[in-house]
């Protein structure tokens, strides 16, 4: 009788564990194409002037979704209008800005000595280009500063996701990251306020570790195709550690620009290294002597990736080498973040069973082949 409950109860973990990773894989096939991505703000002071350059998804924000810890805008229940406004041609999309611009920029609250006044000076917005993509429109803010002005704090305002914002066109600048509700600390507006290495190196770990979790998808796939091939320690440690070393090393020579290699060829690799690390999970059944080499050649184009994300965001030049450090840090806790999430729900309760193998790992691969297939084909084209 205990051993029909004890099978009964194993059957059971078996099923919730293995329905749960595949309604988690199809969770990440839909976000690729509909990634929240923060928003860059530029702040600058030009003719007694405060400007704030925003480059973003304005099509997120025109639909009301709330973005605040968003990953996938399909998972809002406007998702259906966004998608809608993706695909709506530039002139149209411009004149339902410019009646949303002026109610949502007052939300944007700045001080400096005296509340400033935002006014809306327009929108840049591409046109429609793959609208399963989102493309990066940018807003101009205009506020007059109060006399004797010395220093400003900008609050982001509820549902608007993340923000990098940036001081321009001063020595020693303000970067930092900030979300929905969030207050900056007061900026000097002739500069000075850039952060010490210690605050660099802590501002930039957490967009390291949003740029996997739970934004990095394919870098999250990679990482489970790796997990995939033994749930044994020594396999799994030494491929994190190959592409670890590989991915840090393109990560500060793609951020320093020693190496420059168009995200139109590094994307469609990195799904390719998807594909790869999967079937051969599919047709070994133990580390090859081989494995860890390959892995380390993908993680070089995994670093490209994330320094491609990186130079979007920009680095602070006089806390260059801290804020790098932080944000790879990040990265590194992001990715022991999914191997441990993978452990719990699946080593931990079935790596030692004859079926492992046949019933979870193979399955498992293959789907993440699929997706990374799927990937390559729609970053190609």
């Amino acid at each position: 009788m205990r051993k029909t409950y004890v099978g009964l109860i194993n059957k059971l973990r078996f099923w919730a564990v293995l329905s749960t990773l595949w309604l988690l894989i199809i969770e990440v096939t839909g976000a690729a194409a509909h990634e929240v991505t923060p928003t860059i703000g530029d702040l600058s002071v030009q003719d007694d002037q405060l400007r704030l350059e925003l480059r973003l998804n304005v099509e997120a924000f025109v639909a009301g979704i709330d973005l605040d810890g968003m990953a996938d805008t399909n998972a809002s229940d406007l998702s259906e209008r966004y998608d809608e406004l993706r695909e709506m041609d530039s002139v149209t999309l411009e004149r339902l800005v410019r009646e949303f611009a002026p109610i949502w920029v007052a939300t944007i609250w700045a001080e400096a000595g005296a509340p400033i006044v935002w006014n809306y000076e327009g929108i840049s917005i591409p046109v429609v280009g793959n609208p399963e993509l989102p493309r990066a429109s940018e807003l101009l803010l205009v506020g007059d500063l109060p006399d004797g002005a010395r220093a400003v704090t900008l609050t982001w305002p509820d549902g608007a996701g993340a923000l990098v914002l940036r001081q321009q066109g001063v020595e020693q600048p303000y970067t930092g990251y900030l979300q929905g509700g969030e207050t900056s600390p007061p900026i000097a507006l002739d500069g000075g306020a850039s952060r010490s290495a210690w605050e660099a190196f802590a501002a930039y770990v957490p967009v390291g570790f949003d740029h996997i979790l739970p934004r990095g998808t394919d870098h999250i796939l990679f990482v489970l195709g790796l997990f995939f091939l033994s749930a044994r320690l020594r396999p799994l440690l030494w491929q994190i550690t190959a592409f670890t070393l590989a991915h840090t090393v393109t990560l500060a020579l793609g951020t320093l620009e020693v190496i420059t290699i168009s995200p139109a060829i590094v994307e469609p690799l990195i799904a390719l290294s998807i594909v790869f690390v999967a079937v051969e999970n599919v047709f070994t059944r133990a580390l090859n002597p081989w494995r860890p080499l390959v892995v380390f050649g993908f993680g070089l184009l995994h670093g490209l990736g994330f320094a491609s994300v990186l130079g979007e965001f920009g680095l602070p030049q006089d806390q260059f080498f801290a804020a790098l450090l932080g944000f790879n840090v990040g990265v590194e806790l992001g990715q022991l973040a999914v191997i441990v999430a993978a452990f719990l729900t699946v080593g931990l309760w079935f790596r030692n069973k004859y079926w492992y193998r046949g019933r979870i790992a193979i399955p498992a691969s293959i789907v993440i082949a699929l997706i990374g297939a799927y990937w390559f084909v729609e970053r190609v084209v």
